[in-house]
């Protein structure tokens, strides 16, 4: 195995440090030097949980985070204060008094608790609990005023200190006249069907920015939505390899290239004539209707019953109603009767079709086969699209050399999401010296 072999396998069971990491380690350095400007009079340690609690994937997150943070620590300070001020003289020298100790603490954890239901804060329970067993336990001073102070002041300085390094950015410009398209599953998910955590949170991040990302797919809008749940989509994505564009937020189809129902139904001719079992696609209000057939064909119902599981899709068992269009016709059986299928349909020269087969990999010897309307292509739905969303630029991203403006090799997602950035916010000044 060669040297690039070998890098490429350990890219791929380990994944790069992310800037959530690297910040968090900045902020704990940070409280560092704060307790340091402090005279270490205090106990650093409250300040680091506080801002590794606080520190997430975006400053959204953070600040929520920061805010329940803040809660917790005002209310369990708050409750430690009143528990030193009560029972000043509270001590565990015998039996006796322990049990007392622990009595006093422990209803004044239901007080704590309760607390944050009365404030409709009940997330915060835990670390109001964190704080205020902090101080009654902990106190080992004369003044309970100080010392409550000194733990909420620990904390609050890691709650501010993890929000501004969080918030921290170089100046840069954003380029909201460039159109992303990645191709979903062979440049965004890797092979195990997963995005990674890096490829996430930046795309995530651009997207609230006002990066116009979207992917294309040979999925319905129900696969996709389950395969990228994790990423906030804005722009509608393309899907059904082309034949349709679908706006995620507003669950409904903004575009479409569907056969004629005339067309639909020569082609169902040609499939009977060859003893095919199908799926016929239709968009019906926004729905995607598939109409399936009752057949003894154990392949065919094999897969039907594993995509009725989906509820974003909705199954009809009955033939294609008259009048209706059709998105897509979908074929499956043994390899040798879709090739035939294939040859029989290039001999009788279907210009106004796209027909697109690929084997099945879960049932080897079997394939399938898909047939579109020849204008339901990827470049048109992308064109349009761009013009819909009054872009300058289209970059796009995939697999096969000279089709798309970057080839991206599988398990490669991190680096696309590097390239995007790269082009949609690049640092202020740049563009300039380039186009010198």
């Amino acid at each position: 195995m060669g040297w690039k072999e070998k890098k490429s396998k350990i890219k791929k069971y380990v994944p790069p440090i992310g800037m959530r990491l690297i910040k968090t380690g900045i902020a704990v350095f940070l409280c560092f030097c704060v307790n340091m400007l402090r005279g270490d009079a205090d106990v650093v340690f409250y300040s680091h949980i506080a801002a590794i609690y606080c520190m997430q994937d975006s400053v959204t997150e953070t600040k929520k985070n920061a805010i329940n943070r803040a809660v917790a620590t005002t209310v369990g300070a708050l409750y430690g204060l009143v528990t030193l001020l009560l029972f000043p003289t509270l001590s565990i020298d015998t039996i006796s008094e322990r049990l007392m100790h622990g009595v006093v603490i422990s209803v004044m954890v239901i007080f704590v608790v309760y607390t944050t239901v009365l404030i409709k804060q009940r997330d915060t329970a835990y670390f109001a609990n964190v704080v205020y067993l902090s101080i009654v336990i902990n106190n080992i001073t004369n003044n309970p005023f100080i010392f409550a102070w000194n733990r909420f002041l620990d904390t609050m300085i890691g709650i501010v200190i993890a929000l501004l390094v969080n918030s921290f950015r170089l100046p840069r410009e954003r380029n909201r006249n460039i159109l992303f398209v990645a191709e979903l599953d062979t440049t965004l998910l890797d092979r195990n069907k997963k995005l990674s955590g890096y490829s996430r949170v930046e795309l995530n991040r651009m997207i609230a920015a006002g990066a116009k990302f979207t992917v294309s797919t040979a999925h319905t809008p129900g696969a996709l939505v389950e395969l990228l749940k994790d990423v906030k989509l804005k722009c509608p994505v393309i899907v059904m390899d082309g034949a349709a564009l679908y706006d995620v937020q507003e669950k409904m189809y903004v575009h479409s290239c569907m056969m004629s129902h005339s067309t639909a139904k020569e082609v169902m001719k040609l499939l009977r004539a060859s003893e095919m079992n199908w799926f016929a696609h239709v968009i019906m209000d926004d729905m995607l209707v598939i109409y399936y057939q009752n057949t003894e064909n154990v392949v065919y119902n094999e897969l039907l019953k594993e995509l009725r599981i989906s509820s974003h899709h909705h199954y009809v068992q009955r033939e294609l109603p008259d009048g209706e269009d059709v998105v897509c016709f979908r074929v499956i059986d043994r390899t040798e009767r879709i090739e035939a299928l294939y040859q029989e349909m290039e001999k009788r020269g279907l210009q106004q079709l796209k027909v697109i087969k690929y084997d099945d990999e879960s049932r080897p010897g079997h394939t399938f086969l898909e047939i579109y309307n020849h204008n339901a292509v990827k470049e048109n739905t992308i064109s349009y699209l761009s013009q819909m969303l009054e872009t300058d630029e289209v970059v796009t991203f995939g697999g096969a050399e000279g089709n798309y403006t970057h080839v991206i090799a599988p398990d490669e997602s991190n680096r696309m999401v590097r390239l995007i950035r790269k082009k949609f916010e690049p640092l202020k000044g740049q563009t300039k010296r380039r186009s010198r």
